[in-house]
């Protein structure tokens, strides 16, 4: 069968690669044809187009950019069509992909599988009526969607497990890398703890948050002497050059890590982590974090917070653990010294970083022991063989 798959970050690069993966297995005879990355790359298949030319985030890069947005969603239009996949597979990024999925519905057979559904029990809730009119099957991999869709929008939904609760399981099953040689290959001493900075997948998140995260990491040292001896190790984001944090980075006192992020969690006391699927991630290695996310205007996106947003939390592990596991520094709490205030209780054995601890285990049975990709690739294949 053929499969068209639009993924617009690293993140969707990363889970779509593994459901192409399994797709694989459970139909030989695949054939993919994709907007992506490089782990769907390296699966195999035909790239229409990378992420790095969609990944646009927010009101003012998204108005900027609204002709090659548009180009975008032409040129997918059209190649689906060209191409005339058996079934389309969106992988988040809701923007641009429930256009397609509403294109798909008028214009084509052709059904649009949703899978990693879009938040809209976070905002935008308006977007049900979309999905409900244009999404085929809908594959979730967050358990308090499902009371969501179904409970409340009477939409009938798949939850096939967490893929980044797999793809850590996986990880940690595979690595066995020692930390002498970690600290080595990266030009780290094994004798002295390292804070890692996670500043976001795109370059508006990173420009916006890195700063403000280094800042707060000078504070912690004026707040505790100890602080002192940190290594301060920046994970650069798949898809992001060098240059992008060369000129916010003062490399005589920070690290510039470039590899896969699970390795230098697995060796990090502790992490400043932007809001997002790493914050999960960051929870599953079982690294102490502060979860930031810096906002411009922040007085009014503090308004705007109470009336737009629907949940209480922003993180994902707190979402799922439907209370307050890791501390949120989000729009005007997200300081520097507010940071600052919160980190230095994760970087030693304080009751916090106990309780977070227990948090974090919580949330690893919240989410189960599926496989998503594979579960998720079961139903997709049974499903579209039932259309022969």
């Amino acid at each position: 069968m053929k499969y068209y798959l639009i993924a617009g970050e690293a993140s969707g690069d990363l889970h779509a690669s593994n459901l192409m993966k399994q797709l694989a297995i459970q139909d030989p005879e695949a054939d993919f044809r994709f907007f992506g990355g490089d782990l769907m790359a390296a699966v195999g298949g035909v790239m229409v187009m990378h992420y790095r030319e969609l990944a646009y985030m927010g009101f003012i890069p998204v108005l900027l950019h609204l002709h090659t947005i548009a180009q975008s969603l032409s040129l997918c239009k059209s190649d689906i069509q060209n191409y005339c996949p058996d079934v389309v597979i969106l992988v988040d990024y809701p923007g641009f992909n429930l256009r397609i999925a509403k294109f798909l519905k008028t214009k084509t057979q052709i059904p649009a599988y949703y899978y990693i559904s879009p938040k809209i029990w976070a905002w935008k809730e308006y977007r049900i009526k979309n999905i409900k009119r244009d999404i085929a099957e809908m594959f979730s991999i967050l358990p308090f969607e499902i009371p969501f869709y179904e409970g409340k929008h009477r939409f009938k939904i798949n939850y096939v497990g967490n893929p980044t609760a797999q793809e850590i399981r996986e990880f940690k099953g595979n690595y066995s890398e020692t930390r002498e040689h970690f600290c080595r290959e990266n030009h780290l001493s094994a004798d002295r703890p390292i804070i890692a900075i996670l500043a976001g997948s795109r370059k508006q998140e990173i420009k916006r948050n890195l700063p403000v995260m280094l800042k707060s990491l000078d504070i912690l040292k004026q707040l505790c002497p100890s602080a002192d001896n940190f290594q301060i190790v920046v994970s650069q984001a798949p898809g992001i050059q060098t240059e992008s944090y060369n000129h916010i980075v003062d490399c005589s006192t920070v690290q510039l890590f470039c590899g896969h992020t699970y390795r230098l969690l697995s060796h990090s006391a502790a992490a400043l982590v932007v809001s997002g699927t790493a914050t999960l991630e960051t929870a599953l290695l079982g690294v102490p974090q502060v979860v930031v996310y810096d906002m411009p205007l922040h007085p009014l996106i503090a308004i705007l917070r109470k009336v737009v947003l629907k949940v209480r939390f922003v993180s994902l592990v707190n979402l799922v653990a439907d209370e307050e596991v890791v501390p949120e520094q989000i729009a005007e709490k997200c300081t520097p010294l507010l940071i600052a205030e919160k980190l230095i209780h994760l970087c030693s054995d304080t009751t916090q970083r106990k309780a977070q601890m227990q948090g974090y285990r919580r949330v690893r049975d919240i989410l189960g022991t599926k496989n998503a990709p594979q579960e998720a690739a079961r139903i997709i294949t049974e499903k579209l063989k039932k259309r022969k």
